[in-house]
């Protein structure tokens, strides 16, 4: 019954979203409330459950957001992004575009949290676009395939740092197989997928970031741009390497994790773009504080959509379904590496998290994973790469597509949820195939 229940709240959301056209947070709420109505929660939990998934979800992620926007409409605004495009076009061509998108995706996905890697590259791939003269998702499936595979499969993600540790794994040998199963999935779910999709139609409804021909005189210099633009990427990489050189010096080990952490990191890069890329070029500080301003308006409804996912996601929590999936799936007789992808992928189907499926399934499979031979590392991308397995409608990554790029619910299906499923696949064959040939 309580399976039944969980399928009825995600037919029941994408109805109200697609068919009676209700605000897609107000359906995250009705449906909420609804499902643990229907779940038996004790009426006087269900508000306190709502406040914490809504709490809980944002304060991870609003502030990475808003000032990732705001230093997105910067680097739109200012021409820096155009600066960006003209570098790429002059290195890779119109020819390689697509691999150029997801060789920068994969460079900035390796320090970078995908929520600050999206904000941050996506007005690159607006400016690439129209420059040129491609389709939207196009440009921007391959680079978003790298970020998503980095989140998934590859320290210092929070979810395979935190298997690393559960499984005792080893972080090296994880880094390094992970690296090789991530090179052929970001191939196959980027650039060759994206030419699947190239003609599919999108909206641009999000006008976060307007794309206009500047004059080049009036660009930023391409350091300037590219360095303004990725500080985020050089800050986390320089407090990786600080913390790693660190040694037994336990002043150097703080700082390290101060200027690693995500909300720090943007607060210094927004600080700095304010600077080199409006101050700097000759603007007041009036103007660039009201080019904030904008950017923070029109994520609004976003960064609501992405609490409304959060606040479904603890209902589920909290009313114990976690809790049967667990017991339906414990009881299921497959090869460890199979069973920790398959369960991570149910859960991710159900909750919506990448982290916390990944997290919740290491629950499930380490009983069963001492019993067996299984080696660690494998098991921990394996997880990984089934929490990505088929991002929809509970995951906030999918709204956050959905609306930037301006596309129907359908279309986002097409490419987003399809792109993301062709990644876990793709890290569960490149698991067992390294399985196969290293032990």
């Amino acid at each position: 019954m309580t399976i039944l229940i969980l399928v009825l709240c995600i037919i029941s959301l994408v109805l109200l979203i697609t068919w009676a056209k209700v605000n897609a947070f107000l359906a995250f709420l009705i449906v909420s409330i609804g499902g643990a109505l229907l779940l038996g929660m004790p009426l006087g939990s269900i508000g306190a459950s709502v406040n914490k998934g809504l709490g809980d979800t944002l304060g991870s992620v609003v502030i990475i957001i808003i000032l990732g926007a705001m230093l997105g409409k910067l680097v739109a605004e200012t021409g820096a992004a155009q600066q960006i495009t003209l570098a790429l076009r002059k290195i890779f061509g119109y020819k390689y575009v697509l691999w150029a998108m997801a060789l920068t995706g994969f460079i900035v996905g390796i320090p970078l949290f995908y929520n600050v890697g999206f904000v941050l590259l996506v007005p690159i791939i607006f400016s690439v676009a129209h420059n040129y003269k491609l389709p939207l998702v196009y440009v921007g499936i391959p680079m978003l395939a790298s970020l998503s595979v980095m989140h998934g499969f590859l320290p210092p993600h929070p979810s395979p740092m935190a298997l690393v540790g559960l499984f005792h794994a080893d972080l090296a040998k994880t880094f390094l197989y992970g690296f090789l199963i991530a090179i052929p999935a970001i191939i196959v779910a980027g650039p060759l997928f994206a030419r699947t999709i190239r003609n599919l139609p999108s909206s641009y409804a999000v006008k976060v970031f307007p794309v206009q021909d500047w004059e080049k005189e009036r660009l930023p210099g391409t350091a300037n741009s590219i360095v303004s633009s990725l500080l985020p990427v050089l800050l986390i990489g320089a407090a990786s390497l600080l913390g790693k050189l660190a040694g037994n010096n336990e002043a150097l080990k703080k700082l390290a994790v101060f200027l690693g952490e995500p909300t720090i990191v943007m607060t210094i890069a927004i600080v700095t773009a304010t600077y080199t890329l409006g101050i700097r070029s000759g603007r007041r500080l009036i103007a660039v504080m009201k080019i904030y301003e904008e950017a923070v308006k029109e994520i609004v409804m976003i960064v609501l959509i992405i609490g409304g996912a959060g606040i479904l996601k603890q209902i589920l929590i909290d009313s114990g379904v976690n809790n049967e999936l667990v017991t339906i799936l414990q009881g299921w007789q497959l090869p460890p590496l199979l069973l920790g992808w398959l369960v991570a992928a149910v859960l991710r189907l159900c909750l919506g998290s990448a982290t916390v499926a990944g997290l919740t399934a290491a629950g499930i499979i380490f009983p069963l994973a001492t019993k067996t031979h299984v080696d660690p590392n494998l098991l921990v991308l394996a997880i990984g790469s089934g929490s990505l397995f088929c991002s929809h409608v509970n995951d906030g990554a999918f709204w956050l597509f959905k609306e930037y790029f301006g596309l129907s619910m359908k279309n986002t299906f097409r490419s987003w949820s399809l792109m993301e499923t062709i990644v876990s696949v793709m890290g569960l064959i490149g698991v067992l195939v390294v399985d196969k040939v290293f032990f």
